[in-house]
């Protein structure tokens, strides 16, 4: 079991707070099997963590191809004593409001004077924030970015009063849920990403008022220009390759005088007058009036998903960090199969888990017949990663090709069913690696079948070619832990 496996095993965190970011929270938790208490006083909290919750499950489970955990328990405090009982951790999310969080924080440590908080503030530092704690090295800002259940970056920024032992904790409680904590050397106002955002923000307000652009207009130069660069390589990676070949110091040297020029008006901002209230909501509501906010959020979290799948298919920029995530919950699926018992359900493999999207429904209004095929080749290529065929190896270049499949339509699926798919290995030799995949709903009951088999191949001589030993090793003790578990019409290719 991993270090990050070891902190989070039975852990309990309790979200004060449920507003976007403490609900995003509580969501992400859960998703990834951790207890979440939720204390708030306000009535919409209920309806807001729920809905959280509904869609990091839909939206993570389209994200990686690895099943996600098995899901935490949720439960609802009535009073801060009910929610200290027994977390690990607490995570604030109450309004920027210092007084509000000092006053919190003594009401916690009056009750459990141990337990680490962590504060999603967006700007105040950590040290005026302990200032009248007891123990004030228990808590650190951990600042994440909406949605959280999505969105990987968070800040972690400890005070001066500090305890490092408590800031490898954190970290690796981050990185077991899929995060990306990135330490703060230095505590500073509003950190680092929100200082840079401020600066955008600023200037975009100039350019609003002074009707340079609409906020359509603005938003569509972000998004079809820079925005685009910065969500794979950032300002200074893009900036490089602006250098050309002799990169950065060519850049630095092309640019760098441009700096002095009146371009910006980034240490001033305009009024916030009624007028240009209304005339940034206006133009916005013109710009967004047809969605909802429900469906916005829906086109942005689609988005953020195939965003953050196509650079993990590169291992670049965030899609480093939700391959490694990836990894980790194929290993946990691993370290669990070879662990169960001899019941059916739990000797196989989980390689799946998708809620039915409503782009994959035909004109009969169930899902068409190609997703079945889709869903299984996913399915495949998590069992090619559960046995060792990951990119690394394909580098070296050897993989895996299909060469016979077999799908049987059991049953109806439609849009928004949640299903999972459970593989049984029929074969695994050097050179063969014959599957059959279960599509299954959440209830257990069987809607597909989908048969493969796989040659090992050089990437080379594009021919047959034995398999590492390491994965022959592996496929090896996937038969023998699946051979005596017999399944229903299997199986229908002749090897």
């Amino acid at each position: 079991m991993s270090e990050k496996t070891m902190i989070t095993k039975n852990l309990n965190v309790t979200c004060i707070g449920a507003g976007v970011i403490g609900s995003g929270w509580a969501a992400r938790l859960l998703v990834n099997g951790i207890n979440v208490t939720v204390f708030d006083e306000q009535p919409e909290s209920y309806h807001r963590t729920n809905s959280s919750v509904k869609r990091a499950k839909k939206y993570l489970s389209q994200l990686t191809k690895a099943p996600l955990r098995t899901i935490g328990n949720l439960t609802f405090a009535k009073s801060l004593e009910d929610a200290l009982k027994i977390p690990n951790y607490i995570i604030e999310s109450l309004p920027e409001n210092l007084q509000l969080k000092q006053h919190l924080y003594k009401e916690i440590e009056d009750i459990s004077i141990d337990t680490i908080i962590l504060s999603s503030t967006s700007g105040f530092k950590p040290t005026n924030l302990q200032k009248h704690m007891k123990n004030p090295t228990n808590l650190i800002v951990t600042h994440p970015f909406n949605p959280v259940y999505l969105m990987p970056l968070v800040e972690v920024v400890p005070g001066q009063a500090r305890d490092q032992n408590i800031i490898d904790d954190v970290q690796h409680l981050l990185e077991y849920i899929g995060m990306v904590p990135i330490i703060i050397k230095k505590e500073i106002d509003a950190f680092v990403a929100d200082r840079m955002l401020e600066a955008m923000w600023r200037e975009a307000l100039w350019l609003i008022k002074d009707d340079i652009c609409t906020t359509k207009e603005l938003d569509d130069i972000i998004t079809s220009s820079f925005g685009i660069r910065f969500a794979q390589m950032g300002m200074f990676e893009s900036y490089r390759i602006a250098g050309g070949d002799k990169g950065m110091r060519h850049f630095l040297d092309q640019f760098g005088p441009a700096l002095k020029w009146p371009w910006s008006r980034l240490t001033d901002v305009p009024e916030f007058n009624s007028e240009l209230i209304e005339k940034i909501c206006s133009q916005s509501d013109e710009q967004s009036d047809m969605h909802s906010i429900s469906e916005l959020e829906d086109i942005r979290d689609k988005n953020l998903v195939e965003l953050q799948k196509a650079l993990r298919n590169n291992r670049w920029g965030s899609g480093r960090t939700l391959a490694s995530y990836e990894k980790d919950l194929f290993d946990e699926q691993s370290k669990q199969a070879e662990k169960a018992s001899a019941q059916i359900t739990s000797d196989l493999l989980i390689t799946y888990t998708k809620t039915i999207p409503p782009e994959w429904a035909d004109y009969n209004g169930h899902m068409t017949e190609y997703r079945y095929l889709n869903c299984f080749g996913d399915a495949s290529d998590a069992v090619m990663l559960h046995i060792g065929c990951d990119k690394a190896y394909i580098e070296a270049g050897n993989s895996y090709f299909t060469v016979e499949t077999n799908i049987k339509h059991l049953n109806e699926l439609k849009v928004g069913q949640e299903v999972y798919i459970e593989t049984k290995v029929i074969k695994g030799t050097e050179k063969k690696l014959h599957v059959f995949h279960m599509l299954k709903n959440k209830e257990g009951a069987l809607f597909a079948t989908g048969e493969h088999l796989l040659l090992h191949v050089s990437l080379k001589t594009r021919k047959t070619c034995p398999a590492s030993k390491a994965l022959t090793n592996r496929m090896a003790e996937l038969y023998k832990q699946h051979k005596k578990i017999r399944l229903p019409s299997e199986p229908k290719i002749i090897v």
